[in-house]
């Protein structure tokens, strides 16, 4: 049961955003400062939800609407409907949190004839009274009655093109009168029925529409992507507002503005406007809006209200406003104001300078940046040192170089998206409609709109780059092609284009990596004094050590050995290994190996000195380093066919695609040659058919291999501590740490700790010195959490594997899953989220928490992390810092991210998650 279906705008309660809306929320809230606000009032979030559960609104609904438009009328003196002095309103949407442009909005409703005649002779103006007329028209026929844009803008600009006409503002009120009349036309057209007359019919269709919008593609696209899910916002509030006018003559105006730049974060007044405008012509990108410094010279007195305004704004809501306004015949209205939506590097830059001007916390600083947005600042930037001249250049409307396959609308991208091919979205103007191709592309350039444009607005918040305005280049929608001067761009060519300075290039520019700015530095130092969880790496080398070092790890919390093996050098003595007949042919292999790991293991702890190195031992399926059935059965048929043509012969190797298994020297194909690479290639198809396995990822594995193989084991676990005593010569601090992987039982761990314990004895005989270490393992079964009390009797250290962890929860593979049905189940609310994303609390979280207290139980001082990919993702890190864990470890550019995310859990600690 709804208990209210509105709430006046001296009336709702400014806080309470779930219920009202973002915006509502705000226009309440700034109603009852006493900013100037044009009065209205809010429809919640609950009679939307109620309309869209049942079909119809709310019984009542309308009643108390004509009582709210009642309230306006007695505070303005004007009515709806009326001939005299009409009301007109807008109609806008509004959810919890900003979707900018996501969903529908109507303007200049309450326009009929007869309300037509009295703006007219209230204003004196036709030509005003026309152009909200059309506007109305081809509004409420898109959104409300589901007309496209295009039927109406043929006639459009068919007026115009007849006038000899090519800016909007030129048109005058009889050629407005045509258009409007042709719009109605269209109506009728599409419809089967006359354009609406009642206001009040007008009033409920467009309710209806607003709500039917939270539903609408672009409206779930973008939740979808961002993670807006019904407990962050439920349904859109509509806000009815009574409507005025920057399109009245050259005393009026609209713009948008932001209290402080949001590509810089630099304080200092940042918008646009246009004269003789309506707010759609700014944020659509319909006309190229002037920089808000102009009106300093054009509307003195306005642009000292609007100085006030954006003052009082920012420290009223101590966070970055987003505000829109009208200026109608000189007075300044406040339409809207919401939290700015910025990229990452101008939120840190004002999360600093807010700090010093002493208007938030540093604690507060640290919260209001989003720990996903600092991916951004981690995007690449062209080369320096290129000379190529730009093709073009637009507006800087969102940092970073970006560049792709130019396509020229939303649909196309997506599609080629699909296919790997990386794409630059080129609008005129892009819409609410494009906003799939904005998720598809590297990157968005539009030859219209300024910096407050859609475009503009949703890149940034995207972190994408984004050139707007680019007024040279021309689009030829029908022959899809851009002209820049004598230069054709078709689809698929490729362009770069510079976010940071609105260049535009012709083909590909180099990219150079970004490096940390000073202001990350100072708000990841302040984050790393407020968390109480470490940050350490996933890192297989030393240069992704370094690396890792850089970006603020303090340690490494998983160290793959088996991508030590990979590299061209390494895989032929692995794979020598593998086709071993016994122990001792392969102790002969890992022999050749083991200088290789020792001296790898040897830079990785120098590169990360003085932090813990954890190492892993050997964990994947031993088939995954020899080739396919597939490919040896190819390979194999192949060197037959050679051998019927060599038979008797020599011939040049040229004439041949060999395989690699027969490289020079040799400078002749022999029959010899050929017939010993067979057999190679048969006892390699031999050692495959053995080690197939129905599910490798679950079977012969991790400990499982050292059981069987021990001296595989021994191997590594000599050369991390040979590789830990050289250091300790060279007076080098390490902490090196040996994890194995995939253990069920205590037993296994304590078969593994033996080898341990008879290697590090020797080589401490050998080197003189003692050998400090930890031994551990990773926690990636389901058993070995049920069995942590017995596993920390042996291990000094846990470390969740939550990827492995995660599919024998689910028992289902990431690979499958998510390319088959787990995209159906986040759809249609089966789960929340994909689980390989984000740590599932309820199940993978409950086991977790579970080893976590029966490990500590046995032993207090047992060290626990987690090594999966949800180390680097903010919501489990506030699962991870909750349930007591003492580090996460993800992949080098994570790092920061995971920093930040870890002072906000310990800031968050006591909200529930």
């Amino acid at each position: 049961m709804i208990s209210q279906y509105s709430y006046s705008f001296d009336q709702g309660d400014g806080k309470n955003k779930a219920l009202l809306g973002g915006k509502g929320a705000n226009l309440c809230e700034m109603t009852q400062l006493g900013l100037n606000v044009p009065p209205g009032f809010v429809i919640t979030t609950e009679t939307c939800l109620s309309y869209l559960e049942h079909k119809t609104l709310p019984v009542g609904l309308m009643e108390d609407v004509r009582r709210q438009i009642g309230l306006i009328e007695q505070s303005t003196g004007k009515q709806f409907g009326g001939e005299i002095d009409p009301l007109l309103v807008s109609v806008r949407s509004g959810s919890a949190v900003s979707m900018p442009g996501m969903m529908d909005t109507i303007l200049n409703l309450g326009l009929n004839k007869q309300t037509l005649a009295g703006l007219i002779e209230l204003t004196d103006d036709a030509r005003f009274a026309y152009d909200a007329y059309r506007r109305f028209i081809q509004l409420f026929g898109k959104v409300a009655l589901g007309i496209a844009d295009e039927k109406f803008d043929l006639h459009f600009n068919s007026v115009k093109r007849n006038a000899g006409i090519k800016a909007d503002v030129a048109l005058n009120s009889e050629q407005l009168q045509e258009i409007c009349e042709l719009f109605l036309q269209v109506v009728y057209e599409e419809t089967g029925q006359p354009f609406p007359h009642d206001v009040y019919e007008q009033l409920e269709i467009a309710i209806k529409a607003v709500f039917n919008s939270w539903l609408g593609r672009r409206a779930l696209d973008y939740r979808r992507e961002f993670h807006i899910t019904p407990d962050i916002a439920n349904g859109t509030a509509v806000n009815i507002v009574m409507m005025v006018f920057g399109n009245m003559g050259d005393d009026c105006a609209t713009g948008v503005g932001f209290t402080r730049n949001p590509a810089t974060g630099v304080n200092e007044m940042f918008g646009e406007y246009l004269v003789n405008a309506q707010g759609e012509d700014v944020v659509a990108g319909i006309r190229t809006p002037k920089p808000v410094q102009d009106m300093f010279y054009e509307m003195p007195s306005q642009y000292r209200q609007l100085v006030e305004l954006r003052n009082k704004l920012e420290a009223h809501y101590q966070e970055v406003q987003d505000y829109e306004y009208t200026i109608e015949r000189g007075v300044l209205y406040c339409l809207q104001t919401r939290n700015g939506k910025m990229n990452a590097a101008a939120m840190v830059k004002s999360s600093i300078d807010m700090v010093k001007e002493g208007l938030i916390s540093k604690e507060r600083a640290l919260l209001r940046i989003n720990p996903e947005m600092l991916e951004q600042m981690l995007h690449p930037q062209l080369e320096p040192s290129h000379n190529q001249k730009p093709l073009a250049q637009g507006l800087p409307a969102s940092p970073g170089a970006a560049c792709g396959k130019c396509v020229f609308d939303a649909d196309s991208a997506v599609r080629l998206a699909k296919t790997g091919v990386e794409v630059i979205l080129l609008r005129e103007e892009t819409k609410p409609e494009d906003i799939h191709g904005f998720f598809a592309a590297q990157g968005i350039l539009t030859s219209r709109g300024g910096k407050t444009s859609h475009a503009a607005v949703v890149a940034r918040g995207m972190g994408k780059a984004c050139v707007a305005g680019a007024e040279d280049i021309h689009i030829d929608v029908r022959t899809r092609q851009a002209i820049v001067g004598d230069i054709h761009i078709k689809e698929g060519d490729l362009l770069t284009i510079d976010g940071s300075n609105g260049n535009i290039y012709l083909g590909r520019i180099p990219t150079i990596a970004p490096s940390f700015s000073e202001e990350l530095k100072v708000i990841l130092n302040w984050a790393d004094k407020v968390a109480r969880l470490q940050i350490y790496a996933n890192v297989d080398t030393p240069e992704t050590a370094r690396l890792a070092v850089s970006y603020g790890a303090k340690g490494i919390g998983l160290c793959r050995t088996e991508r030590m093996f990979n590299a061209s050098d390494r895989l032929p003595l692995v794979v020598e290994m593998i086709l071993a007949g016994n122990t001792e042919a392969r102790e002969t292999a890992l022999a050749k190996l083991f200088p290789i790991q020792r001296d790898d293991f040897q830079q990785l702890f120098e590169a990360m000195s003085p932090h813990p190195v954890t190492v892993r031992l050997l964990d994947p399926p031993m088939h995954e380093f020899l080739p396919s059935e597939h490919q040896l059965l190819e390979e194999i048929n192949a060197l037959k066919h050679y051998l019927t043509i060599v038979k008797g012969q020599q011939v040049a190797l040229e004439t041949f695609n060999l395989p690699n298994e027969l490289p020079p020297p040799f400078n002749r194909l022999t029959e010899e040659l050929v017939l010993e690479a067979i057999a190679k290639k048969q006892l390699m198809l031999k050692k495959v058919l053995e080690l197939y396995e129905v599910n490798p990822m679950l079977g012969h594995r991790g400990v499982r291999l050292g059981m069987s193989h021990p001296e595989i084991y021994k191997m590594q676990i000599r050369s991390i501590l040979e590789a830990a005593a050289r250091c300790i010569k060279q007076r080098i601090p390490v902490e090196p740490e040996i994890m194995v992987p995939q253990v069920i039982s205590s037993k296994e761990l304590l078969k593994v700790k033996q080898f341990v314990d008879e290697i590090q004895a020797e080589l401490e005989d050998q080197y003189r010195l003692k050998l400090n270490f930890k031994f551990g393992t990773m926690i990636e079964t389901v058993r070995a959490c049920t069995r942590a009390d017995h596993l920390a009797e042996i291990a000094q250290f846990f470390s969740f594997g939550t990827n492995d962890l995660t599919q024998a929860t689910f028992s289902f593979s990431r690979e499958d899953a998510e390319n088959k049905f787990l995209p159906l189940y986040e759809e249609s609310g089966l789960l929340h989220d994909n689980p390989f994303e984000t740590l599932d609390i309820l199940g993978v979280g409950k086991l977790m928490q579970m080893a976590v207290e029966l490990g500590r139980k046995q032993r207090p001082d047992l060290r626990i992390g987690i090594c999966g990919e949800h180390g680097g993702h903010p919501r489990s890190i506030r699962y991870c810092h909750d349930m007591g864990l003492d580090y996460v470890s993800c992949s080098a550019p994570r790092i920061p991210i995971a920093r930040l995310a870890a002072a906000h859990a310990k800031l968050l600690e006591n909200q529930p998650l």
